[in-house]
């Protein structure tokens, strides 16, 4: 390393004697203290990788002096210090990794160069469906099945554990993979052999965010940027932009967490801060618990950011030591922190920000968001009046057919528009936060005191992110009370937030589908998007873990629970919500009481071990993988076919067609689904084709392993609509080859475009890509022959994704879209222009007469080291290629 600014510096702790690179070395020059301190971590990121090529003293001046206000255009590199996978997106890492090991062998290269060279932990979480629920032996039941539906990944698991080196796997049914980083796998300072430094991270799941909360920048990323990293390839990226949030003022009594940061996602959405960091400050941060900061950070993919951190401080240190850290570890912490100038207090001076917005927390009052995207917050005294406009919008397109009676369990009801069907605590948003959980816990006991009950139709669910969270409840006698209304341990996992809230009852489901019914889910979840929580659920509701219980006994959002009953009480007197909600005060006597660091320490003491059904998994280790050619699950993937050492260079897209013209605010959901798998679409099809059967096709998550199931289920959620084939819902196309087809799959469409080699692009509307930092959404676009997307803006996960895969991103400019220039997709494309590093091309369409349009697109690959990836081809060809050389 060069050091050209001799930074290196000693800090003693205790007994200890440390090094590491002083921000206060650039100080003479640039006054640092101004700096936010996201970016602070930034700097020492550049100062401690200084090598005069990836990382440059101009690089380290240009960050150090940066206005802003007025931020220069300028790429650095960021090397985050480890990379944290859950299990839907890791088995497709691990499966990468295996087939770049079998690839680097026929390039003449060593296989063993293909391996991590940073500390990555997988936690597997969302493999398990809540298929039992309101019975004691829910989660012994969810578990045994899990294991009967995975043991393929899981094996395959236990492979990459033994074969690659730096590689942990923490077991099924132990936790969520971000209440486990927070409670257990964060370092906040990282110690590498005597050598201090800011624990970052990135996440193949969009919400690694949450370890923002305690100081920790990391971000979701695609699982191939995850790969890079892995590999020892640092990230580049623009000086971002940084957004403050002035926090003032209390929680007023009745306002959780959860309403905390619903209002915080609808005001940053509106703001605009994709590709933005946002960082909080403010007298108010002395009012916000560890547990609130993460529950905010969490949600950073909702509101858009690419982070929403928080400075360290004393809460840090009070959430480590409560979580069960060593006192040196919080000393080393407090100590790096103070002497980087990382710390924050009251009376620290503020930092300056492009553009700072104002939060005053006693203005948060109780809400939901919904009914189809986590930014559409809801007062709960509005929510009533929500569901019905969203009824009636449903109802002008599917009509109704009222009302249905139903026989379940041997209980009788008339099931009705607006019945939530799912009431599930889940994910990772609050089930780390034991003030909202405490909170769910006490209003179920007055409840319960009260007489009150869940309705019959509800399918009522807990999956925590810990096992410390069942500690702590059963510690407190309140999951007695939680299980009274069906709320009884499902899984560890993220379930219901992620498509995995099982099957409905066979009677309830056939009456939703029979009867057009518009049916809800309330859900203590992140996300909400259409077709995500269960293909018959279409109101979706997000909530705080008291409210999820309230709904299950009000048993629908066609109410209003500020004025109107919640029930009626064993006395037959009306009881309302307000009768049951537990005070600020009760709520925080509870957590003094039942959450202590014993508790964790116990928690986490085997963390690794896994039960005996893990423990049973027999691998035989083995340098590259043994591919098994009938496997449904693990497939080696095609994109090293062919594969040369020399790079292809960019290739013209001409006389390409369009696959599909979307409109705004497009998933990676939308675009890869991770539910369940119909048994009459594409990837269905190929299942059954291959011996499976429908009661084992798991879920598209689960096969993400396998690039034939996964380019069948690309764009083939059951709420996409394309505009090719207008009154249709579902990932339908039509194939234009001289006049219109029919419409058919998406998949078949671009099959019948392959067997002729025709390139494809896809056009889109505003935030393309928002969701999951999904791979398999640029990984299955690729694989369906797809070029170029056209949009009008994207997420940032999801463009970094396409160039990551070699698939060009391109932004309509001057306000236009795809309606404004009478683009319907029987146009062919041509894109002139395309060359390294150029800003714009041009794009000529013409239409099946002869006529068309040529309009100028911006080209959003955005610093240097993403166009030496689109030479490659991706970038997982260009790091072969680097290793193989």
């Amino acid at each position: 390393m060069q050091d050209s600014f001799n930074s290196r510096a000693t800090l003693a702790v205790d007994d200890r004697t440390y090094a590491y690179y002083s921000l206060k070395a650039l100080e003479p020059v640039y006054p640092i203290a101004r700096l936010p301190y996201s970016i602070k971590v930034l700097l020492e990121n550049l100062l401690r990788h200084e090598d005069g090529v990836s990382t440059t003293r101009a690089d380290i001046e240009a960050l150090a002096g940066a206005d802003f206000k007025k931020l220069p255009a300028h790429d650095i590199n960021f090397t985050p210090a480890r990379v944290i996978l859950q299990d839907f997106t890791g088995v497709p890492c691990v499966v990468d990794l295996a087939a770049m090991r079998d690839a680097i062998r026929k390039l003449g290269g060593d296989a063993a160069a293909v391996n991590p060279l940073c500390p990555v932990e997988l936690v597997i979480d969302h493999s398990v469906m809540v298929d039992s629920y309101g019975s004691k032996d829910s989660f012994d039941i969810n578990a045994k099945i899990e294991f009967e539906r995975n043991q393929e990944r899981y094996t395959f698991l236990r492979w990459g554990q033994e074969a690659l080196r730096n590689f942990k796997v923490v077991p099924p049914d132990t936790g969520i993979v971000h209440q486990v980083n927070l409670e257990y796998l964060a370092r906040v300072v990282f110690d590498k052999d005597g050598l201090l430094y800011p624990d970052t991270c990135f996440g193949t799941d969009s919400h690694t965010t949450m370890v923002n909360g305690i100081g920790v920048l990391g971000w979701g990323v695609g699982g191939i940027e995850a790969e890079a990293a892995m590999l020892g390839q640092p990230s580049s990226m623009l000086i971002p932009e940084v957004i403050g949030v002035r926090v003032s003022g209390k929680l007023a009594e009745g306002a959780t967490a959860t309403d905390l940061v619903l209002t915080v996602t609808e005001t940053l959405r509106k703001r605009g801060v994709v590709e933005k960091f946002v960082e909080f400050f403010g007298p108010g941060l002395a009012n916000l618990s560890a547990a609130d900061r993460n529950t905010i950070g969490n949600m950073a993919p909702e509101y858009g950011a690419t982070c929403g951190i928080f400075p360290i401080d004393a809460e840090t240190l009070n959430y480590l030591r409560l979580t069960g850290r060593s006192e040196h570890q919080i000393a080393v912490v407090e100590a790096y922190a103070k002497a980087q100038g990382m710390w924050w207090s009251p009376d620290a001076p503020e930092a300056e920000y492009t553009d700072v917005v104002e939060l005053d927390l006693g203005a948060i009052v109780p809400s939901l968001a919904g009914p189809k995207r986590p930014q559409d917050r809801v007062p709960l005294s509005a929510v009533k009046v929500n569901f019905r406009q969203a009824l009636e919008a449903e109802q002008a397109l599917r009509p109704s057919q009222g009302p249905a009676t139903v026989t379940d369990g041997g209980r009788g009801f008339t099931l009705k528009d607006g019945a939530v069907v799912i009431a599930a605590i889940t994910s990772c948003t609050n089930t780390s936060n034991p003030n909202v959980l405490i909170g769910a816990g006490l209003l179920a006991r007055k409840a319960r005191a009260l007489g009150l009950a869940s309705q019959p139709w509800v399918k009522t669910s807990l999956a925590p992110g810990s096992r410390a969270v069942t500690e702590y409840l059963e510690r407190s006698g309140l999951l007695r009370d939680l299980e009274h209304f069906g709320f009884h341990l499902a899984a560890y996992g993220c379930t219901t937030c992620i498509g995995n809230s099982g099957p409905l009852n066979e009677p309830i489901g056939k009456a939703i589908q029979h009867n057009a019914l518009s049916v809800s889910a309330v859900l203590s979840g992140n996300r909400n998007f259409e077709g995500r929580i269960h293909q018959d659920v279409r109101m979706n509701y997000l909530a705080s873990p008291p409210l999820v219980v309230a709904f299950a006994i009000a048993g629908t959002t066609d109410v209003d629970l500020t004025t109107e009953p919640i029930g009626t009480g064993k006395d037959g007197k009306p009881v309302f919500l307000a009768d049951i909600w537990p005070s600020n005060q009760e709520i925080q006597a509870e957590v003094a009481r039942s959450v202590t660091a014993e508790l964790f320490r116990m928690s986490y003491a085997d963390v690794l071990t896994g039960d005996e059904r893990w423990r049973s998994i027999r691998v035989t280790p083995s340098e590259t993988y043994d591919w098994d050619a009938t496997s449904t699950y693990i497939r080696n993937p095609p994109y090293f076919e062919g594969i040369t050492k020399t790079p292809p260079g960019i290739q013209p897209i001409q006389g390409a067609r369009c696959l599909a013209v979307f409109g705004d605010s497009i998933t990676t959901d939308h675009i890869s689904p991770a539910g369940s798998i119909k048994r009459d679409g594409p990837a269905g099809k190929y299942l059954v084709d291959q011996g499976v059967q429908p009661t084992d096709f798991n879920s598209f998550g689960s096969r993400r392993g396998n690039h034939e199931v996964m380019m069948r289920g690309t764009f083939a959620n059951t709420r996409i609509k394309n505009a090719m084939t207008p009154g249709i819902e579902g990932g339908v196309s039509a194939y234009v080859n001289g006049d219109i087809h029919p419409a058919e799959p998406i998949y078949d469409v671009a099959k019948r475009y392959a067997a002729k080699g025709t390139p494809l692009v896809v056009l889109a509307g505003k935030e393309y890509g928002t969701g999951s930092s999904r791979d398999w959404a640029a990984k299955g676009t690729l694989l369906l022959g797809v070029k170029a997307v056209i949009s009008e803006s994207f997420e940032r996960i999801h463009r970094a994704n396409l160039v990551g895969m070699g698939v060009l991103p391109l932004n309509f400019v001057d306000g236009q879209n795809a309606a404004m220039l009478g683009l319907d997709g029987t146009e062919v494309f041509d894109i002139d222009g395309l060359q390294p590093h150029v800003s714009e091309v041009t794009v000529t369409a013409r239409k099946l007469d002869g006529t068309g349009t040529t309009f100028r697109a911006k080209v959003r690959i955005n610093t240097a080291k993403e166009w030496d990836y689109f030479e490659h081809g991706g970038v997982l060809q260009y790091m072969l290629r680097q290793m193989a050389g």
